[in-house]
């Protein structure tokens, strides 16, 4: 197992820049090998600019990290192509393409990572994208074993394959801003109520129940996807890189639990020793074993 790297994907939420900042300090001695950086989810973000996220990765290819810029999941409009167009020929560091308009700029012109949004769920449509440039593919958070593997079997030479191995799952995006619809109000005029998030906003069934998590303009989970307990079965699957998604608290305890257990000869844990480090929601493991992604399903088979 020790050939399985551990990827930091990149803050899915909107902190203060100081925040930010601070975060990425922690995550230059952490025992990460790449980190994703770059705002994803909402082009309204503006606390870091380009010159800041440039800056923040050649700190951390300094400390001898690889670097992946992260490029926008929804793009609406030519000012986010022309965002996109910028990072692009920023040149320097590997970009993340997480919407077919970003492969479309970025085609031809450098390896690039194909993200988990763009809904590859089969070997052709892999190797079309490895044709246009892609060096790495994400796959997406729904996709199980046996699809993985399937998949894996059949992969472009020479291409990495990373899987989402915990936080919170990102299910999807939507042109409206429901974090600002809750607060009753437009997307444009959203006061940035986000940042008074630091873990997405949590919603609630009827029964009190947790359902899902809003995020701005991405929907997510709500409970916590984890496969600290599955890492063996992953690293056999064919898979390159496991990715831990930041969470407002613990993310660097999660990491190290992680690069424990990929250690070589790592012991196993006993799942029921709880959490590594506080979540912000219950844990599951559904989706990688082919159920119901929210279900959580125990070493020995059981659903716990």
């Amino acid at each position: 197992m020790s050939a399985t790297r551990l990827a930091l994907g990149p803050v899915l939420y909107y902190w203060a820049r100081e925040r930010v900042l601070a975060f990425y300090a922690e995550a230059a001695e952490a025992p990460v090998d790449v980190v994703y950086l770059g705002e994803a989810v909402c082009v309204r973000r503006r606390e870091m600019r380009l010159a800041d996220w440039l800056a923040t990765a050649r700190r951390l290819a300094e400390a001898g990290k690889e670097v992946v810029l992260s490029s926008q999941a929804l793009l609406e409009s030519e000012a986010d192509l022309r965002a996109l167009r910028r990072l692009a020929e920023a040149g320097t560091f590997r970009i993340e393409a997480n919407d077919m308009s970003a492969v479309g700029v970025l085609a031809g012109r450098a390896a690039f990572v194909a993200g988990p949004h763009l809904n590859v769920y089969n070997a052709r449509t892999l190797a079309l994208l490895a044709r246009l440039g892609a060096a790495r593919w994400v796959a997406p958070v729904e996709i199980s074993r046996a699809q993985l593997e399937a998949i894996a079997a059949d992969r472009p030479p020479g291409l990495e394959i990373e899987l989402f191995a915990h936080g919170r799952l990102p299910l999807a995006f939507s042109a409206r801003c429901f974090t600002a619809r809750h607060y009753n109000l437009q997307k444009d005029e959203c006061g940035f109520r986000c940042m008074d998030h630091p873990d997405g906003l949590p919603l609630h069934t009827a029964d009190g129940d947790p359902f899902l998590v809003l995020n701005g303009i991405q929907t997510q989970s709500a409970r916590v996807y984890a496969l600290l307990d599955d890492l063996a079965a992953v690293a056999r699957s064919g898979v390159d890189i496991v990715r831990i998604s930041p969470q407002a608290q613990g993310t660097f305890d999660i990491v190290r639990a992680y690069r424990a257990a990929l250690a070589p000869a790592a012991p196993a844990r006993n799942p029921d020793a709880g959490a590594v480090a506080p979540a912000p929601g219950e844990a599951c493991n559904g989706y990688w074993h082919g159920v119901a992604g929210l279900a959580t399903i125990r070493p020995e088979g059981r659903i716990g």
